[in-house]
């Protein structure tokens, strides 16, 4: 394989990356204008957060069997363009139903992303190399926004809140086609040419065994709950954070971009730091229960010190304890390795799949639970409850997921809990 094809297709995953966390998080830098163009209160902002992901986490199991079974190619440029159409629709909008059924459609086609992001990375990717390779296209959707966010806010100074989701959207649409005429599939060598026969091999059809399978397996659980408490902490950053800012610490537009830039670059950070370590502890002999788990358990450790920031008025404090959490978040944010790493290999989608449902459930609750603690203007109860669930991720980690490696097919011995 060649080396440079491989970092080249990291590449586009890193830019696909950052597009779609553009198009999921725009709606939070513009939440206080559509809160006063539309009349919409804190609990039905918390609606319009959430409803992204009604669709995202009910299409994760479907959207992972679609990602088993579609070549890449030409699954990822159909669900840029569907979901970036939905993003240019959220800027003409009038209505709180409108503005949350485009935000379902934007769920619903964004639900394959993730599930492909590591499908391509499991086929270009040897073993010893995937946590590096996942580190550095999920740092794109924290190093992303950290430019993005103060971009954003611009474009918002100067379009308004319906030109930003127009112009994010019109990029997505310019992205779609690069994708297409730019990504091959393994061993592919030109637009008309059929997969090599080890991709074809991969390639496999829904089955109702391998669903119940995927969801019954006591390890997969600890994975699972695992990406739910991680989710609580990076959904809060994507969605109440600039409000927290803007509203509870009193900044304005420009200033909330600033300062709200500052825990994504540190995310980053963490991210990086968590993906190349584990790679090189891997290299070095350590097992994969000491080089995968280490940072994903010390970053949700970390992720907790979020609470702090309820006990410091400076800036700088509460800036230095988001930016902590997040960094923990960003160094937790390699835990898609344990989906390549543990899941049968002809599941690696469902299983993903699977994975990215329970997680994507955190951004179905989370987003409206803050909308009702926050509705007195106190952000203290957000945080505890943030802080609260990235613990309860640690521990499972600590004592659900057991041994890294991957698990036995159906039909096989595995571990199970009862259903």
């Amino acid at each position: 394989m060649n080396i440079n094809n491989k970092f080249f297709v990291l590449a586009l995953l890193f830019i696909s990356v950052v597009i779609n966390y553009m198009d999921r998080t725009n709606i939070s830098v513009a939440a206080k204008f559509i809160a006063d163009d539309l009349d919409l209160t804190s609990v039905q902002m918390g609606v319009i957060f959430s409803a992204f992901a009604w669709t995202y986490s009910a299409m994760q199991i479907p959207g992972g069997m679609i990602v088993d079974a579609v070549r890449v190619r030409i699954l990822y440029p159909v669900i840029l363009v569907a979901w970036s159409l939905a993003t240019i629709v959220q800027g003409l909008v009038t209505s709180l139903a409108a503005m949350v059924g485009c935000r379902m459609a934007v769920g619903m086609f964004e639900a394959p992303s993730y599930p492909t992001n590591n499908k391509i990375v499991t086929h270009w990717f040897a073993e010893r190399q995937r946590a590096s390779a996942i580190a550095v296209y999920t740092s794109g959707q924290f190093i992303g926004l950290a430019f993005l966010m103060p971009i954003l806010a611009v474009i918002q100074e100067w379009f308004g809140w319906r030109g930003l989701f127009i112009i994010s959207g019109l990029i997505g649409i310019a992205w779609a086609a690069v994708w297409y005429f730019m990504y091959r599939e393994p061993g592919e060598k030109d637009v008309g040419s059929e997969l090599c026969a080890d991709d074809n091999e991969r390639q496999a059809a829904p089955s109702w065994t391998n669903i119940r399978f995927a969801l019954t397996n006591r390890k997969l659980w600890g994975i699972y709950i695992g990406q739910f408490c991680l989710g609580s902490t990076l959904i809060f950053f994507l969605t109440w954070f600039p409000t927290y800012l803007a509203e509870y610490r009193g900044l304005d537009n420009l200033k909330t971009g600033f300062w709200a830039s500052i825990p994504f670059t540190a995310a980053f950070f963490g991210v990086l730091c968590s993906g190349f370590t584990s790679d090189w502890l891997v290299k070095r002999g350590y097992s994969n229960e000491f080089a995968r788990k280490t940072p994903v358990i010390v970053g949700l450790l970390l992720s907790g010190t979020v609470i702090a920031a309820n006990y410091v008025e400076s800036m700088a404090a509460v800036t230095f304890f988001l930016s902590l959490a997040f960094f923990g978040n960003g160094l937790a944010s390699i835990n898609w390795v344990f989906v390549s790493l543990v899941a049968p290999r002809h599941m690696v989608g469902l299983v993903g799949g699977c994975f990215n449902f329970i997680g994507g459930l955190s951004a179905v609750v989370i987003p409206v639970a803050i909308g009702f603690l926050v509705q007195d203007g106190d952000f203290r109860p957000a945080l505890l409850l943030i802080g609260g669930l990235a613990l309860v991720g640690m521990c499972s980690y600590l004592f659900l997921v057991g041994r890294v490696e991957e698990i036995r097919v159906p039909g096989q011995e595995v571990e199970t809990l009862s259903v």
